[in-house]
């Protein structure tokens, strides 16, 4: 696999031969009419089907996938991919496209069934002891998915956590978990309340507008994005607004993933808004299934808002968005 990794090109012909095999033992597809490399995996087009095969973070994948069919005008798309099918298969049915996912498992594929959200989560007690903490520090006190953390512009700067060993509950400082870990071995004898303050001070001062480019304020540009919106919800033509949990948990704080706020249009009318930063070809799937988890069923039509910076307002993301069963709009904001 580590030569698979190594050698792109070979990586890429491989998924090739193994779509064109998946698409003639499954759907009768003796050649494709054309075929073309995916970033993401393989893709080809057999009359008016398009087959697409995600293999590099299927869970993203979708985006990838409409956007290559629309490109090559198929309205109808079987996407097959090995992990994370349920998801693909929620978000597809957001689309006009007739979309089809499959779940390979080797030469076999299975039609997957759409997943449901995860249960809600609350933050424990314990945990959410630290909330004054974080907000004293000058920090914002963020939950996502029963999470309790303190951001500062956006960058998350500690955790409430608790021990797997020991059980006691604590706030670690420092940003992403390796970090947190690092600081408490160098700063351990340093009351957390303390070490936050001077934390917060130094991701401020590095994230505020016109700071020098550093790692501080290169790391969660969406969630900058999004501090700045909250701040002031009329960059974006809606009343008001307040941070809200993605559909998903999210993984790291190092990859580029989008964020989620909700609130009021001028006339009262919810609204959601979702953040994202650079190229995102999934972001119209991830903000559709947003929009899902924070609206359900009852209210499938409610505003949509994803929200880029002015240069990253691109005409895939527009194309996309405009498949939406019930459309978002796209508004680039500049930079400050």
């Amino acid at each position: 696999m580590s030569g698979l990794a190594d050698d792109p090109d070979r990586r890429s012909r491989l998924l090739a031969l193994t779509l064109a095999a998946l698409a003639r033992d499954h759907f009768g597809v003796s050649s494709f009419d054309a075929a073309t490399g995916l970033t993401r995996g393989a893709a080809g087009t057999a009359g008016d089907r398009a087959f697409v095969l995600v293999d590099d973070q299927p869970a993203r994948g979708l985006g990838a996938a409409l956007a290559w069919a629309t490109r090559h005008d198929v309205d109808t798309v079987h996407l097959i991919a090995s992990s994370a099918t349920g998801l693909l298969a929620r978000r597809a049915a957001q689309f006009r496209n007739r979309v089809t996912v499959w779940h390979r498992d080797d030469r076999a594929l299975i039609e997957a069934v759409p997943e449901v959200f995860a249960e809600p989560s609350d933050v424990s007690p314990e945990h959410m002891a630290f909330e004054s903490t974080i907000v004293e520090a000058g920090a914002h006190a963020s939950i996502e998915h029963g999470v309790l953390a303190g951001e500062v512009r956006g960058l998350e700067v500690c955790r409430a956590v608790t021990d797997p060993h020991t059980g006691a509950h604590r706030l670690e400082v420092g940003v992403g978990e390796h970090d947190r870990e690092a600081f408490g071995m160098l700063h351990g004898d340093t009351p957390t309340a303390d070490s936050l303050r001077r934390i917060v001070r130094i991701v401020d001062a590095h994230r505020s507008p016109g700071a020098d480019p550093h790692p501080l304020n290169r790391l969660g540009a969406e969630r900058a994005l999004r501090h700045r919106v909250l701040d002031d919800p009329s960059l974006i033509g809606v009343a008001s607004l307040t941070s809200a949990p993605p559909p998903v948990v999210r993984a790291n704080l190092k990859d580029p993933i989008p964020c989620v706020a909700r609130g009021t249009n001028a006339d009262g009318r919810d609204v959601i808004a979702v953040f994202s930063t650079g190229i995102d070809l999934d972001v119209v799937p991830f903000a559709a299934d947003a929009r899902l988890a924070l609206c359900g069923g009852d209210h499938p039509d409610t505003d949509l808002v994803i929200v880029v910076p002015e240069r990253d307002a691109s005409p895939v993301t527009k194309r996309l968005s405009e498949r939406l069963v019930h459309p978002a709009r796209i508004v680039g904001i500049r930079h400050p």
